[in-house]
C-alpha cells in the first residue's frame, strides 16, 4: 500500500557513460544533467514498484528538477525521494540529490500509476496503425 512519506534512495558513480559529453548534453566530462535526471526517477519508481498491485507500475509525466553543482568522474552521486502526496493516481516526490561535497540537485517528480500491459499496449498501436 502505498504510503505518503516513503522514502527511496538511489545512487550511481560517475563513469564516462553518463557524462555530459557521452550524453550529448555538454562537452565535459561531469555527471550529465539527463543522468541526473534519470537518476531521479528510478529513485521515485523503484522505491514505491513493490507496494503497487500485481501488473501496475508508474510513468513519468512532470520533472522540476534543478541541477546545482557539477560531480567530476569517479565521484557518487545520491539521490532520495519522498513520496509527498498522492491524489488518485496520481503520485508526487520531492527529490534530493547530492554528491560527497553537497548538493548537486533537487526538485518535484510526478509519476502517474498505470496497468502496464494496457499502457504498453497503447504504445504498440501507435506503430502498428
Amino acid at each position: 500500500m502505498l504510503t505518503v512519506g516513503t522514502v527511496s534512495r538511489g545512487q550511481v558513480t560517475v563513469c564516462p557513460e553518463n557524462t555530459a559529453r557521452a550524453m550529448g548534453s555538454g562537452a565535459l566530462e561531469v555527471f550529465a544533467t539527463p543522468a541526473l535526471v534519470a537518476l531521479a526517477e528510478q529513485t521515485c519508481w523503484t522505491g514505491i514498484q513493490p507496494d503497487l498491485e500485481p501488473g501496475q507500475g508508474t510513468v513519468g509525466t512532470r520533472l522540476d528538477l534543478q541541477h546545482t553543482a557539477p560531480t567530476p568522474l569517479g565521484m557518487t552521486v545520491y539521490c532520495e525521494s519522498t513520496l509527498t502526496e498522492i491524489d488518485g493516481r496520481s503520485l508526487t516526490f520531492s527529490v534530493k540529490l547530492w554528491d560527497d561535497k553537497g548538493p548537486v540537485g533537487e526538485g518535484t517528480h510526478q509519476r502517474v500509476i498505470i496497468f502496464s500491459d494496457r499502457f504498453q499496449a497503447k504504445a504498440d498501436s501507435k506503430r502498428d496503425a
